[in-house]
């Protein structure tokens, strides 16, 4: 699932990427910044397997946005609802700004 969203990221696909939140915290919509995603580097994983009802995947993706490389570090939880991988919520930072927070 979090490769999946992060292709969706890449591609601009904001339906696909609500479409896999998970309803109890998912946004009513959202907009895309001007990133340019380069590569995904998953560092962790919790949980997640096949008989599993939830996870975490802690991951680093790698983006150049007005001429600078920056990384996006986050610990993303999801759920298994109805067969199917939500993403919840994630704590992020943004090595490339310095930022970071829930998400």
């Amino acid at each position: 699932m979090m490769r999946s969203r992060y292709s969706a990221f890449a591609l601009g696909e904001v339906g696909y990427l609500l479409d896999t939140w998970h309803p109890s915290t998912r946004p009513a919509s959202m907009e895309l910044d001007d990133r340019r995603w380069l590569r995904l580097d998953v560092v962790d994983t919790v949980a997640g397997g096949p008989f599993d009802s939830d996870g975490v995947v802690e991951f680093v993706a790698h983006y150049r946005r007005d001429g600078q490389r920056g990384q996006q570090r986050e610990r993303s939880r999801f759920v298994r609802d109805g067969g199917r991988w939500l993403y919840v919520d994630g704590l992020a930072r943004d090595v490339g700004k310095g930022v970071s927070g829930r998400l």
